[in-house]
């Protein structure tokens, strides 16, 4: 059994983690295009583009985090390693230096592309280490419920206190407000991975005669079926949620028009994704894990359609559909996680290779192609439905922006929930698996 303290030190990595992730989420868009001036559409570009560095640095780094032998283990060190140069390239992503035209893109293309390698570099390990602190199949839901808890801390404090903190170092400059928003933030995010660094400790090890190149490591994973699986999953439900989260803040502020619930409306939105979360384990007790996983989805996906129906003078109700999608969908965020750590050692069992950093890293690469398509897509929705920024929006526009917040986000949980029936780890067979493999290494 882990100690709770040791599972809170462990949540503490996704606190910092998602000071990033969930500003990226909620703010990214909005800060390119109504304080540097980006088109939408130059802006959901950018943010496919540079996803696609992904598909060579998310294997590369998680091989890399495999092989690494450190005294502090396999994952562990890079948290120590590189919280301080994470902290320092995320304030030069909010900073917005005196350029003009071309100079602008470029500059916003080379400080993302930036954040993305040291968010990579050092969340792969993170979410690695979560699969190496126990192999109790049960804790492992119990530990991703508590990582999630704490992760969506992160994104209540940005959520929370974005915006008045921008007002408030801001004082009328937006750009200024940016930037020290996120030197505050960034050096908070520092402290926590520290914390998540000392008072974690990893206890599952890799086979010791296991060295394999990462083109033989990538042939090895790709035999695990169930891997494939969750990568799909895990590509159509970030489209779908990034897309929904992204367009929140241009929902209320143009839909609703109460600009001034902004910060109300996502807070609200991360605290019910905290209940969900903590909800996680007990669910998990009584109820399986698939069933559960599956019918999550199509609830999320049920009430994005039906906030589709919802007239902009009825907040109330916005609110309430808003808040009861968060807490559904990240309900089942800790079991997807739980279930990760599980075809870890289904691989194991299959191919003989246990492969902790690159299974991570695989399924994160998915879950950044679809951070990446839900950003794109939301910047080129906007384009095509002619947003502009800071002014009235016309009819056509709010319409747009409705459309592209409730009905196309269900799409991304319906398939989900349809991939998600070709998954088929049970607590049974799982059981079954770790005895074998207790009995070949033992």
């Amino acid at each position: 059994m882990i100690s709770v303290k040791e599972k809170i030190a462990y949540g503490l990595g996704d606190t910092a983690s998602n000071i990033i992730f969930q500003t990226v989420m909620m703010f990214l868009m909005l800060y390119y295009t109504d304080v540097v001036g980006l088109s939408p559409a130059v802006v959901g570009t950018m943010f496919l583009v540079v996803r696609l560095f992904d598909a060579v640095t998310d294997p590369v780094m998680g091989n890399l985090a495999d092989k690494t032998q450190s005294r502090f283990g396999h994952f562990r060190p890079y948290l120590l390693w590189l919280a301080l140069p994470f902290a320092l390239i995320s304030i030069l992503a909010f900073t917005t230096p005196d350029l003009q035209g071309t100079e602008k893109i470029v500059y916003a293309f080379t400080t993302y592309t930036l954040l993305m390698v040291a968010y990579t570099a050092i969340n792969i390990p993170y979410c690695a280490l979560g699969g190496v602190l126990t192999n109790n199949v049960k804790e492992r839901v119990s530990v991703q419920s508590y990582r999630f808890v704490f992760g969506m801390l992160g994104g209540v404090i940005v959520a929370g206190c974005t915006m008045p903190m921008v007002e408030y170092f801001g004082q009328g400059d937006s750009a200024k407000g940016y930037q020290y928003t996120m030197t505050v933030m960034s050096l908070l995010g520092l402290v926590l991975f520290l914390l998540c660094f000392f008072g974690t400790k990893e206890r599952v090890q890799q086979p010791l005669d296991q060295n394999l190149s990462l083109a033989k490591s990538l042939k090895t994973l790709v035999k695990n079926d169930q891997w494939r699986v969750l990568c799909g999953a895990a590509l159509f439900l970030l489209t779908g949620q990034v897309l929904r989260l992204t367009l929140g803040v241009y929902y209320v502020k143009y839909y609703l028009g109460e600009e001034e619930l902004i910060t109300s409306f996502m807070t609200l939105g991360v605290v019910a994704s905290m209940i969900g979360c903590a909800l996680a384990q007990p669910l998990a007790k009584r109820f399986c894990k698939i069933k559960a996983y599956i019918s999550l989805q199509l609830i999320a996906a049920g009430i994005c359609i039906a906030s589709y129906f919802i007239t902009p003078d009825n907040i109330t109700l916005a609110f309430a559909a808003f808040i009861l999608w968060k807490f559904f969908l990240d309900m089942a965020t800790p079991l997807l996680w739980a279930k990760m750590a599980d075809t870890i050692d289904y691989g194991h069992h299959k191919t003989g290779v246990r492969i902790t950093g690159l299974v991570y890293s695989g399924v994160i690469f998915f879950i950044k192609m679809g951070v990446a398509l839900g950003g794109a897509i939301a910047g080129w929705l906007l384009s095509f439905y002619n947003y502009q920024a800071q002014t009235l929006q016309s009819i056509e526009t709010q319409q747009g922006i409705l459309l592209s917040f409730t009905i196309i986000p269900a799409f991304g949980s319906l398939l989900v929930a349809f991939i998600m029936r070709k998954y088929t780890l049970s607590n049974t067979q799982l059981a079954s698996i770790q005895a074998s493999l207790k009995t070949s290494t033992s």
